[in-house]
């Protein structure tokens, strides 16, 4: 994935909902318990976390018990000071305090996320960390790790994971992902292990597959109390010696048990706020809705169909019909590389807008770049007395929509079917269409020529391209 690129828009939950799924997240909740609970005879350790006679207390608190009762209050503990919501007054005396972060908690819902974003690094950190038994194995005589012992790369282990929620990140906003629904943990793990181009993966590359899976599986367990994703684990039964029997029959074919994760609302806002922060353009819908209407049809231009719609609906409610359609018409003109696929944009917002918008739509008729996606409009709305186009137009527009489509979709099979239909329906239409002012006129001679599948027709389209080049002295 890379960081130059648009990210597809993320449909984010209102912000004062995803705050209360930051609260209600069993990490963040019991971090914030124990610092209420945290008072003057609370102690820590060297490194800042609660000494051991103080771990069932503090458990108690959390209302945990059971053997790891401990260790899930010295885990929440240690949140709480990674979020400030702690702070340690004496490190000598081993005294701590409610930190300021603490009345962020009771603020406004970023106040909360903001918060909730602080826990979600240190989760992730833990969860790129070998096991616990792996470290205390690895430990030199000094007391330090031997990493080289581990085959464990701190800087490896976190673009695996960052590169494995990228992917689930593009899955779910994805129009052509699962959405809501969650991702098997195999097909997870293969897309950041199997090469794109390899067509049956080798029995080395489902091996590395196989090791990512159990990695994840550890990974999502971690991820899941601090409500980023939910989880359903790999089957214990898989992990099994084989010389065991299972404890109860299975399914072969139930790919659910071999885990199974999806990225909550509040998973989708922290991944997306990590983007951000990485560099990437990862917009969310909504983010143009007080934006000018260039700004609507150029940030729109690289958005799947459904997205593009949901952004320009919101564009459109705090508009007028008869402005909005004014403002979209004057920002869709232009001779630039980008001008069809806005002018495309601009006929897709139009369609969204009622008849009230009738008067903004005539007062272009005359107008060489927008006269035609006018008619296209009124005619479309059942208005009176439209205006037939002259031929330029006609063929000027024919050109402006093959190009906008070839920009937002490229040699798709829906633009296969319209160039076949254009060659059809026009006799003679390449001995006219290369003489049209257009500046995309030879790309999309040259793209006809591509695509259609008559090699009579093809040929036709590319001479016809050569001309249109040579007319405008390339």
């Amino acid at each position: 994935m890379s960081d130059s690129s648009t990210l597809p828009p993320a449909r984010l939950r209102p912000e004062a909902e995803l705050a209360r799924d930051a609260l209600s997240a069993p990490v963040l909740a019991r971090a914030a318990r124990l610092a209420r609970w945290a008072g003057p005879d609370t102690r820590v350790d060297a490194g800042g976390g609660l000494v051991e006679e103080q771990l069932p207390a503090a458990a108690e608190q959390l209302g945990l018990s059971g053997d790891d009762a401990a260790a899930y209050a010295s885990e929440a503990w240690r949140i709480a000071v990674d979020t400030g919501l702690v702070e340690i007054t004496d490190e000598e005396a081993g005294t701590v305090t409610a930190g300021e972060d603490l009345a962020l908690l009771t603020g406004s819902p970023q106040d909360v996320l903001g918060v909730w974003l602080t826990a979600l690094e240190a989760v992730l950190a833990d969860a790129g960390v070998p096991d616990l038994d792996d470290l205390v194995d690895a430990m030199a005589e000094g007391g330090e790790v031997d990493l080289s012992s581990l085959d464990w790369d701190p800087d490896a282990e976190s673009e695996f994971l960052d590169g494995v929620l990228g992917n689930l990140y593009l899955l779910t906003v994805g129009e052509d992902g699962p959405g809501d629904a969650p991702v098997p943990l195999p097909a997870l793990a293969a897309s950041v292990i199997v090469p794109s181009d390899m067509g049956e993966p080798s029995n080395e590359v489902l091996e590395q597959v196989s090791d990512a899976m159990m990695r994840l599986d550890d990974q999502f367990r971690l991820l899941e109390p601090v409500g980023l994703v939910e989880y359903q684990p790999v089957d214990e039964a898989l992990m099994a010696d084989g010389d065991e029997e299972p404890a109860a029959p299975v399914d072969e074919a139930d790919v659910t048990r071999y885990g199974m994760v999806r990225l909550t609302p509040l998973g989708l806002y922290g991944l997306r706020a990590r983007l951000l922060d990485a560099g990437f353009d990862a917009p969310a819908v909504g983010d143009l809705a007080d934006k000018g209407a260039d700004a609507l049809l150029d940030g729109t231009a690289p958005f799947p169909p459904a997205a593009a719609h949901a952004e320009t609906e919101l564009w459109l409610a705090g508009r007028g019909p008869l402005d909005a359609a004014r403002e979209l018409l004057a920002a869709a003109r232009g001779l630039d590389p980008g001008a069809p696929l806005r002018r495309l944009r601009c006929q897709q917002a139009l369609s969204l807008v009622g008849a009230e918008a009738e008067p903004a739509l005539r007062e272009v008729l005359d107008d060489a770049e927008l006269g035609g996606l006018a008619r296209v409009w009124l005619t479309e709305h059942g208005a009176r007395d439209v205006p037939a186009p002259p031929q330029e137009m006609v063929f000027w527009l024919t050109i402006d929509t093959v190009a906008a489509q070839l920009a937002a979709e490229g040699n798709s099979e829906e633009l296969r079917a319209l160039v076949e239909g254009l060659a059809q329906q026009h006799s003679g239409f390449f001995e006219t269409a290369w003489r049209v002012e257009h500046p995309a006129t030879p790309d999309v001679l040259e793209a006809m020529g591509r695509l259609h599948p008559d090699k009579k027709i093809a040929k036709e389209a590319r001479k016809a391209a050569f001309k249109a080049r040579s007319q405008q002295g390339g």
